[in-house]
């Protein structure tokens, strides 16, 4: 049995409608959801193969970080599918360069998260303090990579010109991407 604290605001999302994301969860990663809505507090008990049960912590957690559940649920598509976060927070020295540095992350109408995610071919969703990203190994290493470049101050377009790149030589190496069409969850300015 595992224990994922997700906020508050993101209760609803992992319960969805009618409880019908929780038993989505619960039937593909094979787990047992209890979740108190009180505390966000969720325990989660592997039932069936301890292969899939393995991620479900990791998709309570994605969806907890502001990923729609579609999107978290991605982490089941294959053994190779990472969850990984970015603390903002953590490179930044108070609750205004916070700010500055989501903003930096994101981009002019959302520019730059979404260039994140074409070029690297993951999912990248900005919530709270963190920059949760979803792909394979290659994928996560280039998203995070760019995010950790804007943090420390690089230029956006030096940023873009490290994504074409390792654009490219994914395609060059036979990457395959595993974006779902339209699966793409908004971020929290």
């Amino acid at each position: 049995m595992q224990h994922v604290k997700i906020p508050q605001d993101r209760i609803g999302v992992l319960i969805g409608e009618g409880g019908e994301t929780m038993r989505r969860i619960e039937a593909e990663a094979e787990v047992r959801l209890d979740i108190d809505s009180e505390n966000g507090s969720v325990a989660i008990e592997t039932v069936g193969d301890p292969v899939r049960g393995l991620k479900g912590p990791e998709i309570v957690r994605a969806i907890g970080r502001g990923f729609a559940p579609e999107d978290a649920l991605r982490l089941l598509a294959n053994d190779m599918m990472l969850f990984d976060l970015v603390d903002i927070d953590a490179a930044s020295r108070n609750k205004n360069d916070l700010q500055r540095q989501k903003g930096r992350l994101i981009g002019e109408n959302g520019r730059t998260r979404e260039l994140m995610e074409e070029l690297s071919g993951a999912s990248v969703v900005i919530y709270g303090s963190t920059l949760g990203i979803i792909g394979t190994p290659p994928e996560v290493d280039a998203a995070r990579t760019a995010a950790e470049m804007l943090l420390d101050g690089a230029p956006h377009g030096a940023v873009y010109s490290f994504l074409e790149e390792r654009h490219n030589e994914m395609k060059h190496q036979g990457m395959q991407y595993h974006r779902y069409p339209g699966g793409t969850a908004g971020e929290d300015a």
